[in-house]
């Protein structure tokens, strides 16, 4: 799927061709120089919030070290009764941090006073999968956990998250029901890495601004690693290989046309859909990879926030997920 500069809407295409010119494309050498960049963007907090970290066990050790850090956000006033919104950074599982998404934290707290709580999981670079799911499930337990401590209801635990984040949110809704230990209300993977068998016509060929084919196809590696190209990846690593949709909670995304995930994202909400689950989506036309932020002001990019922000009002109001009485996994 070759992607000419006309075909990137008119309010993107500027930056899309600066981009293709700066970055072509993420190999493992450029993973590593990022991840090292943005070390120096931990701690930095926006200051229209209540930012707590936390330091939480592992289950086990990953890459020597027994704890990982989340972030729980919160308003400054005082609230109660609120959803608990864990959400999750991308990175094509091998960069980024929790405060890279700040702005996304900042709309859905303001839209319902939730608390968010944002995991700064173990990237690829350092631990392949299951390291950054275990990370995510850790803190989906916590955040249940301790639900009376921040005022969350525990009938309204969310997962969400861009990108790789979107993918591993996912791939929680599907892990915590083979689990039965929590229960997910609704979730949002936006633009979400899904599928590593590269097999749609928007994943192949694809060299759009921002994550293409080479990209994509070199993340991948990273995250699966002995497991990549083999017939044994599970869907807790790439939720696009999975084939029971029954059971899992309603969810919402949007994804650009030219973004090399655009058709596994599509066929997951479609997969969704047809197992009776509430699924909505939209595909921006000549949008790509993570539009939304990139194109930060202009009316494209404000469309897609406030759709997201729809979608979650509606979720707050009608979408409940009791939790389940401690157990054995069902499925």
């Amino acid at each position: 799927m070759y992607i000419t500069n006309h075909m990137i809407h008119p309010a993107l295409r500027k930056r899309g061709i600066l981009l293709r010119r700066a970055l072509p494309f993420f190999c493992k050498r450029t993973f590593y120089m990022c991840g090292r960049l943005m070390k120096f963007m931990k701690g930095k907090h926006t200051k229209e919030l209540l930012c707590e970290e936390i330091l939480i066990d592992r289950p086990a050790p990953i890459a020597g070290k027994r704890q990982f850090r989340i972030c729980v956000y919160r308003s400054k006033d005082s609230a109660s009764n609120v959803p608990g919104l864990l959400w999750i950074h991308g990175g094509g599982y091998a960069i980024g941090a929790p405060e890279q998404n700040e702005d996304y934290i900042l709309n859905f707290i303001r839209e319902s006073g939730c608390v968010v709580v944002s995991p700064d999981y173990c990237l690829s670079t350092t631990a392949p999968y299951p390291a950054a799911l275990s990370d995510c499930y850790t803190a989906l337990l916590w955040m249940k956990e301790h639900a009376s401590d921040y005022g969350i209801r525990t009938d309204q635990l969310m997962v969400g998250g861009e990108s790789a984040g979107g993918g591993l949110a996912a791939a929680l809704a599907i892990y915590a029901r083979k689990k039965n230990e929590v229960a997910i209300s609704f979730q949002m993977p936006l633009y979400p890495m899904l599928d590593d068998r590269m097999q749609t016509r928007s994943s192949k060929e694809n060299d759009a601004p921002v994550w293409n084919t080479k990209s994509n196809e070199n993340a991948w590696k990273l995250y699966l690693g002995k497991l990549y190209g083999t017939d044994r990846v599970p869907p807790y690593a790439a939720p696009g290989r999975l084939t029971d949709y029954r059971g899992l909670p309603p969810a919402f995304t949007y994804i650009g046309s030219i973004d090399p995930f655009r058709d596994e994202t599509v066929a997951y909400m479609e997969a969704l859909k047809a197992a009776g689950i509430p699924a909505e989506y939209r595909v921006f036309d000549g949008c790509f990879y993570a539009f939304d932020v990139v194109g930060k002001g202009t009316d494209i990019a404000s469309e897609a926030s406030e759709l997201l922000l729809h979608n979650f009002r509606y979720a707050v109001a009608n979408y409940f997920a009791p939790q389940p009485e401690a157990g054995p996994e069902d499925r």
